[in-house]
């Protein structure tokens, strides 16, 4: 089910973009369990999702190499904390194709462009495309160096309370945020901001365009 922003495009003020699924491609999740796994994709994004050591990765709390043996014995895996880890890097395979257009065409459009993103510094810092990645964004919104994570309602919060204090937007409505995830969107809609379902470049570029941004 794709979520359809209602709110009028003028009053868009901000765009904060997901990393992951929308302007970065990710490998299949058997990438990072590897081969031997036989969790089902809906299993995996259930357990992903609510795993106490993805978040504790994401918000900066735990090594690489503790995220590692730990999601092994969490998750069942066969192999080492170790190996698992260097699955995991390898996850992003950079920008998908048009991706860095679709952001720079809001350049002049609006006040601000963001990324809010549940990564990591192994992925921000070493992912392929990572110079060209950084380099698109204004603000930059990181749950490993915030603390925080989506979809908690702190972290909208604190992007909400960033773009206000700089002056990109009066109100949370006038922040438009696209996340491949719909619990994120439902999070972000809950704080008041305008929010979408975007999973990749083509579908980012619809919910722009509907809103006459892009």
């Amino acid at each position: 089910m794709r979520t359809t922003p209602t709110t009028n495009h003028a009053t868009i003020q901000a765009v904060v973009f997901d990393m992951g699924g929308v302007l970065v491609e990710l490998g299949p999740f058997t990438d990072i369990l590897g081969p031997a796994s036989t969790l089902e994709s809906d299993e995996f994004w259930a357990k992903w999702l609510a795993s106490s050591v993805v978040r504790d990765f994401e918000m900066g709390r735990c090594t690489p190499s503790e995220f590692g043996d730990r999601l092994v014995a969490d998750f069942g895996l066969e192999g080492t904390g170790e190996d698992l880890v260097s699955r995991f890097a390898a996850w992003p395979k950079g920008l998908l194709p048009g991706a860095g257009e679709l952001v720079e065409s809001l350049s002049g459009q609006v006040a601000a462009i963001g990324v809010l993103s549940n990564t990591n510094a192994l992925h921000w810092e070493s992912q392929p495309d990572a110079t060209e990645v950084q380099a698109l964004f204004d603000r930059q919104y990181l749950s490993f160096e915030l603390g925080l994570a989506k979809p908690d309602a702190s972290i909208f919060e604190h992007v909400i309370n960033d773009l206000t204090s700089a002056g990109a937007v009066e109100e949370p409505s006038q922040i438009l945020f696209l996340d491949d995830n719909q619990i994120n969107v439902d999070g972000a809609s809950a704080v008041g901001m305008t929010a979408a379902v975007a999973k990749g470049v083509d579908e980012a570029r619809t919910c722009l365009a509907n809103l006459g941004l892009g």
